[in-house]
């Protein structure tokens, strides 16, 4: 029997409503009274206005600082020095999933709380114990394991359902995911995000995961279309945000997030989301594991439905180069990346043919009516 224990970890709180962020001090009071905000750019405004305000009316000293678009190890240490600076008891992020991962790792390289805002369900990144370093050009260098997840998680549902319809789709794309990977992962007995075995009950919250975005996805895109709060987008950004990433962190990750990650590359997909780079490594996956059709085709369904790219072509790339994708590969299959808990053994050779056959399966379903 493995001496590896199995885990569950989750963030101490995950709020989600609406008109959260200016109560930011609500949620803020329990963690520290001096409060260093790294905000997104275009949501800046609204937090000097909105919430910067009502904590210092609260008694809790802010400050509002632009997080300069790449979470890199440069731009952790500019902000971790500000942070310092104006001795910050409490780090507090705003933003999409970079700004979020700076903010996790400012507050644990100077050893504070942390309270999160997403302001697009894109990703998991709020809930996990991770942040992803990229190279100040964008390309993935490393994960950085954190000790425990976030303080507090604060879903703000009206500002969510503001953002454009692509990063929400995105999202969706990423949690689509959480659920094969978990799967593949549990059944090779393999590491999960926090370095640990995965459990029965990531597997579980995984699998629910996957049935919140089966039942609700269409509705839920009815909701960000139109900018509304309705209960089927509720229970996508819990999918999305929460159960994706406690999914994925207790549960464990596959070749979708390793193809991801070797997908940070290629310059044409730059541009391309997060999610949307993880939903063609889901699709790669579900190749190397010969999946039913039927999963398949309800895997599709999810994609077309929430308007996600299909094909390598959808996503930005002009050109197919053998040499750059036998690079993703390689990538891919580094030592330590995910795909060592796939429950076979994949050579790069496999991983390129698997990619190649995913992208030719994506333009003959994006054929279908």
């Amino acid at each position: 029997m493995s001496i590896v224990p199995r885990t569950v970890t989750s963030p101490k709180k995950f709020i989600i409503g609406k008109g959260l962020l200016a109560q930011m001090h609500d949620y803020v009071k329990d963690f520290g009274d001096n409060a260093f905000i790294i905000s997104d750019e275009f949501i800046l405004d609204r937090v000097q206005n909105e919430a910067v305000s009502a904590l210092k009316e609260n008694k809790i000293e802010a400050k509002a600082e632009k997080f300069n678009y790449e979470c890199s190890e440069a731009e952790i240490k500019r902000l971790g020095a500000l942070a310092e600076e104006q001795r910050a008891n409490v780090i507090i992020g705003v933003g999409g999933g970079k700004t979020l991962d700076s903010a996790k790792s400012v507050a644990y390289y100077h050893k504070l709380p942390v309270v999160l805002y997403p302001t697009i369900a894109s990703t998991d990144a709020p809930c996990t114990a991770l942040a992803v370093i990229y190279t100040a050009e964008g390309e993935f260098e490393r994960y950085l394991y954190l000790p425990q997840n976030p303080d507090a998680v604060i879903a703000d549902t009206s500002i969510l359902c503001a953002a454009p319809q692509r990063f929400f789709a995105a999202g969706i794309g990423d949690a689509l995911a959480t659920y094969f990977e978990a799967r593949t992962c549990y059944a090779s007995d393999g590491i999960n995000l926090v370095l640990k075995k995965p459990s029965r009950t990531g597997l579980g919250l995984a699998e629910l995961c996957y049935q919140l975005l089966r039942e609700n996805v269409a509705a839920a895109m009815d909701a960000v279309r139109n900018k509304i709060v309705t209960p089927a987008l509720e229970q996508t950004i819990e999918a999305t945000i929460y159960l994706s990433g406690v999914g994925a962190e207790a549960g464990g990750l596959a070749a979708a997030h390793a193809v991801n990650n070797g997908m940070s590359a290629v310059p044409d997909l730059h541009r391309a989301q997060h999610g949307e780079k993880v939903v063609f490594g889901l699709l790669t996956q579900l190749v190397l594991e010969n999946a039913p059709k039927e999963e398949i085709d309800e895997v599709i369904r999810i994609i077309k439905t929430a308007g996600l790219p299909l094909t390598l072509a959808d996503m930005g790339l002009k050109n197919f180069v053998e040499e750059e994708w036998r690079n993703v590969a390689k990538i891919a299959c580094a030592e330590g990346d995910t795909m060592g808990n796939m429950t076979m053994e994949l050579s790069e050779d496999d991983v390129y043919h698997a990619m190649i056959a995913a992208n030719a399966m994506a333009e003959r379903y994006k054929a279908q009516a």
